[in-house]
Order: C-alpha cells, then sequence, then structure tokens
C-alpha cells in the first residue's frame, strides 16, 4: 500500500503529484523533470526521484530528507541529490550522521547547497535555478530551465554541409535558448516575481496561498505567507499559462476557497488556476 494519497494534475505532458496543507506536509513532484521540490515526509511513490528541491528547512517541508536518502540506498539506487538553500547544509549534514548512527548504517547524500543566481544541472538540457524568496532565513524558489541553442536568423537558409563547414571554421551560428518550464515558490510573503524573467515566463508556476479571509491577512504577513490580495495581485504581473495552488490552509474549507479565488480574480488568470487537493494521507487499516 503506498505511504500517501498523492493528488495528481495533467498539463500537456506534464504530470504534477503532490499533496500540500499549509503547517501540515508540502510535497510537489514533476516525474518527467525528475524533480521534487521540497519532500514533506518522503512519499515512497516518490523515492525514486533523483533529485530534491527544498526550498526551506521548516518541517513540514523537509522533514523526511533523511529517510528519502536512506530508502535510495535501501532499494540500491544512486545517492539522490538535495539541493538546498546553503545556509542549511550543516544542519541537514549533523542530522544525516545522527540517523546514521541510530540505524546502523551510512546514509549516503548528495548535497548541494544553493545561492539565489545559483544553476545546477539535472539532465543534459535541464537545469535548476535558484531565486531568492521572503520567508525564512536563506528560503529560496527553484526554476527549472531548458537550454537549447537556436540557428541564427541569418544562417536560416543554408544547406546541413554548409551549416558543418562553418563549424569548422569556428563561426558562431547558434544562439543560446532559455525555456522555464516551471517556477515553484515554496512558502513566501509576496514578492514581484515578475522582475524574474524566467519566474514571470515560466510556463507552470506553483504558488503558495495560505490565507484567503480578510481578517487573515495579518496572519499572512506574520507568519511570511501569500494572502489571496496578494496572490491576484502577483499574478496580473506575471505571464504563465498555467498557475497551481498549494499550501491552502485547513482553517477555510476548499469550496469556500473555490469561490474566493474565483471573485478575486479576472477570468483569465482564473481560467489559469488549478488548486493541488488537499487529499490526506492513507492510514494502515486498524488491526
Amino acid at each position: 500500500m503506498p505511504s500517501h494519497n498523492l493528488a495528481r494534475i495533467e498539463i500537456d505532458d506534464l504530470e504534477i503529484i503532490g499533496y500540500s496543507v499549509a503547517g501540515e506536509e508540502t510535497v510537489v513532484a514533476m516525474p518527467q523533470l525528475d524533480v521534487c521540490f521540497d519532500i514533506g515526509k518522503a512519499p515512497d511513490q516518490l523515492i525514486h526521484i533523483n533529485n530534491v528541491l527544498l526550498t526551506h528547512g521548516h518541517m513540514d517541508h523537509a522533514a523526511g530528507f533523511a529517510y528519502y536518502l536512506s530508502q535510495r540506498k535501501f532499494t540500491d539506487q544512486s545517492p539522490g541529490t538535495i539541493l538546498a538553500p546553503a545556509n542549511l547544509l550543516n544542519p541537514m549534514r549533523k542530522i544525516i550522521d545522527a540517523w546514521g548512527l541510530l540505524d546502523g548504517n551510512k546514509i549516503p547524500a548528495n548535497l548541494v547547497g544553493m545561492k539565489p543566481g545559483d544553476e545546477h544541472q539535472i539532465k543534459p538540457n535541464l537545469f535548476a535555478k535558484a531565486f531568492p524568496t521572503k520567508h525564512s532565513k536563506g528560503s529560496l524558489g527553484f526554476s527549472v530551465i531548458e537550454k537549447r541553442k537556436k540557428l541564427k536568423a541569418e544562417y536560416a537558409g543554408l544547406t546541413g554541409p554548409q551549416i558543418v563547414e562553418l563549424k569548422k571554421q569556428g563561426v558562431e551560428i547558434e544562439y543560446p535558448l532559455d525555456i522555464p518550464i516551471v517556477s515553484y515558490l515554496g512558502d513566501t510573503q509576496y514578492v514581484d516575481f515578475s522582475q524574474l524573467e524566467y519566474v514571470a515566463k515560466s510556463k507552470i508556476m506553483i504558488a503558495e496561498c495560505t490565507f484567503y479571509e480578510g481578517e487573515h491577512a495579518t496572519r499572512a504577513q506574520a507568519g511570511r505567507h501569500m494572502h489571496i490580495d496578494e496572490l491576484a495581485m502577483l499574478l496580473g504581473s506575471m505571464q504563465n499559462e498555467h498557475v497551481i495552488i498549494t499550501h491552502t490552509t485547513q482553517r477555510t474549507p476548499m469550496h469556500e476557497i473555490r469561490k474566493m479565488l474565483k471573485d478575486a480574480m479576472p477570468a483569465d488568470l482564473h481560467e489559469k488556476i488549478t488548486i493541488l487537493p488537499r487529499r490526506p494521507p492513507s492510514r494502515p487499516a486498524r488491526q
């Protein structure tokens, strides 16, 4: 029996799998990209994913990272790679070492410290790029960007042999093209992410929106989370084709959240929005 009952959203040829409830657990994976944004309590269905992009160290987002690593060893997989804010690496290593002592086995890990602007290759043509958020010390968001090369316009009419000859001569006939596929904001209060082109133009944006009632605006500010009014302001300046909402609070029933989102957004923005469903992790049947 799977450890979690994960929600699934399909967008074109990409699948978003996850579970996210504010203060309880957040884990969002995209298997085709081989990335998992945050790790929650490490659902066993996602242990095979090779790259965890950890936005911050709060327990509901990060509790399962050591279990994820140990299970990869247990199932004879290569050590998982965890990209995390650089300031978290030392305490994360201490946790891994402590669990290794308790378990009696060393837990292999590939930890990569990230700072805003850093890039890390996750596939031959895919890179994770970190950007700053406003939540906890060092917290980050991540964009997954496909890097291509495109033929310059002035060489578009050339034959294959002519192109080969120019390359032999060392002529630069191509230019780099970055295609942002998805950006994951993690937990954050409002930031004008439209200033970061690769975030603003990502095909998919995965954004938290924790608070919805008007009187909860101060709670959002205090916890450095997003309020629905701030989300509406943010989306108005972005160019994403799809927006996935995570980290909804259980203080507000889901049917009310859906209504508030519809009321807060112009129709064209609301059409882009999908809420990652709140589905509780499955629990073992009682004996």
